[in-house]
């Protein structure tokens, strides 16, 4: 007696029906927005840590190493003026605090305030490379932390409708250490990356700026083609408890076989969080009512988050099932005597 197995293929990921899922956990975890408030509050009203005057220092250098050399250098540090200038001005360096690829998503960090509506925050000066080196660091560490504990109850709360806190602090430290992990192969990607494509760009300059322009193109398309696919490398370290690498392997496949449903996907997500991020940063930093565009911010953004999730689930659930499929055509290929022992059906 031939005995039969029937697998049902579920439908491919829904990009409507994984938003509204996302925004409906939101709703019902409000909470769950405290955490990219704190990180804007802290970033909005907490002290600057500042390197005004290392940048001076770096300036002074430069045009004492290049002043009166070639005229075109003077105009080129001419031109940088402002920039440095602006760098002073802005650079916090608890914006590290939000860190990728796993953080708190941060209003402020963006915009880098230089006051708020009760005056200037206090400002702390870090004069040395080494303390610069140190905070950034320890910042971006404590980022990742508090990002993959962000991640774990999102995760939660989108997948299961419930937080189990419990069980998100028990699980905390093993996902804080693949989410470090994480952040150090995408850190060493980009510089394996980028030290050869500097190269070819600074080559290209000597031809002409459209040359470094191109240049400068097809390096960025470079970047996209090898970073897209590693965009949902967090997820299976939240949703399923995996390692780092078989978390990334796992988002290469997943955007393998959807590429057109998570293109569309990740474009929503882009149009809808920066679009709506020029309507929150409308109020000026001294005005109270940017208290407005903080929460609007953190609501958008965490219901982004947790319909990423969802959406990741159903797609590797979709894409198991593609490649159980195709497992059992090719042993039906191999062995057409077995094929009334598998009956896929749709």
């Amino acid at each position: 007696m031939n005995s039969h197995r029937t697998q049902t293929l579920s439908a491919p990921p829904s990009l409507i029906a994984s938003l509204k899922a996302g925004f409906d956990a939101i709703t019902n975890h409000i909470a769950l927005i405290l955490f990219p408030i704190g990180l804007d509050l802290l970033l909005w009203f907490g002290p600057h840590f500042k390197l005004s005057r290392l940048v001076e220092a770096l300036e002074r250098q430069a045009e004492l190493l290049f002043n009166g050399q070639d005229p075109t250098f003077d105009q080129l540090l001419q031109a940088n003026r402002e920039l440095w200038a602006l760098a002073a001005e802005r650079i916090n360096l608890l914006a590290a605090l939000r860190s990728y690829p796993v953080g708190i998503p941060s209003l402020m960090a963006s915009i880098l305030p230089v006051s708020n509506p009760l005056g200037a925050p206090p400002v702390l000066e870090v004069a040395s490379a080494l303390g610069v080196g140190i905070i950034w660091i320890v910042a971006t560490l404590i980022g990742l932390a508090v990002g993959a504990l962000y991640f774990g109850v999102v995760a939660q709360a989108a997948l299961t409708n419930q937080i189990n806190w419990r069980e998100v602090w028990r699980d905390w430290p093993k996902a804080s250490l693949q989410v470090i992990l994480l952040a150090l192969f995408w850190t060493g990607l980009l510089i394996a990356v980028s030290i050869p494509g500097s190269c070819v760009i600074s080559l290209a300059a000597l031809g002409g700026l459209t040359l470094a322009q191109c240049a400068l193109l097809l390096y960025l398309g470079v970047l996209l083609w090898i970073f897209f696919p590693l965009v949902f490398s967090p997820h299976g370290i939240f949703v399923s408890g995996q390692k780092m690498f078989h978390s990334v392997k796992t988002a290469v496949v997943l955007t393998r076989y959807t590429l057109p449903n998570t293109s569309l996907f990740l474009l929503a997500v882009i149009l809808l969080s920066k679009g709506l991020d020029m309507l929150w940063q409308v109020p000026g930093e001294t005005s109270w009512l940017a208290l407005v565009g903080v929460a609007g911010h953190a609501f958008v953004t965490t219901g982004l988050l947790a319909a990423s999730f969802i959406y990741y689930r159903d797609a590797n659930r979709w894409v198991q099932q593609m490649v159980e499929r195709m497992r059992l055509s090719a042993q039906l290929v191999r062995n057409p005597s077995n094929q009334d022992d598998h009956t896929p059906q749709v």
